[in-house]
């Protein structure tokens, strides 16, 4: 009986990794939303997230998880952002680190400013994880449109992402 247990637990885990490998989230043509953010940490983040600013899908952005020693005037000649734009519509969040911290720091930004739904960029292999983890911060208050970067991801970052999100899910069912 318990070898039966543990041989459905693996064939279980093995399906889920090749589902999560395979079928990677991907990019979103259109859709509008009151807000787009961006956790940093990976290439075609934040230049996706200004491209959605750009088109008028959403007339705010809030990239989280900006290091401490980015100036908003570095980060508008990084990425070329008018200093209008910059005023009136971008917002950078200094307080995250991890993935779950942005997803709380993004939560609280959006509690703030009272928007009810956004377009979440990131990494194609980080797409679960992090719409899971800002779904979670925002308690169910907070509808999230998925829009991947498609990347080339490694076997090892999928199987560490994988993980990452299994464990975030199971310590959430038993209050770790």
């Amino acid at each position: 009986m318990l070898r039966r247990f543990i041989s459905v637990v693996l064939i279980v885990w093995a399906l889920g990794f090749v589902w999560f490998a395979v079928a990677l989230p991907r990019p979103l043509a259109g859709g509008k939303s009151a807000a787009v953010v961006v956790p940093t940490g990976g290439a075609g983040r934040i230049d996706r997230g200004l491209e959605v600013l750009e088109q008028g899908l959403a007339p705010k952005l809030f990239v989280s998880g900006v290091d401490r020693e980015v100036r908003p005037v570095e980060f508008a000649v990084e990425y070329e952002v008018p200093a209008a734009t910059m005023a009136c519509c971008v917002t950078l969040g200094f307080d995250s680190v991890d993935t779950r911290s942005n997803a709380q720091e993004i939560s609280r930004w959006r509690a703030a400013n009272k928007i009810a739904s956004v377009r979440l960029v990131t990494s194609d292999w980080h797409m679960r994880r992090a719409a899971w983890e800002l779904r979670h911060a925002a308690a169910g208050n907070l509808i999230v449109i998925e829009d991947a970067i498609p990347t080339r991801p490694s076997l090892r970052t999928l199987f560490l992402e994988y993980h990452k999100l299994l464990a975030r899910r199971v310590g959430a069912l038993i209050g770790a």
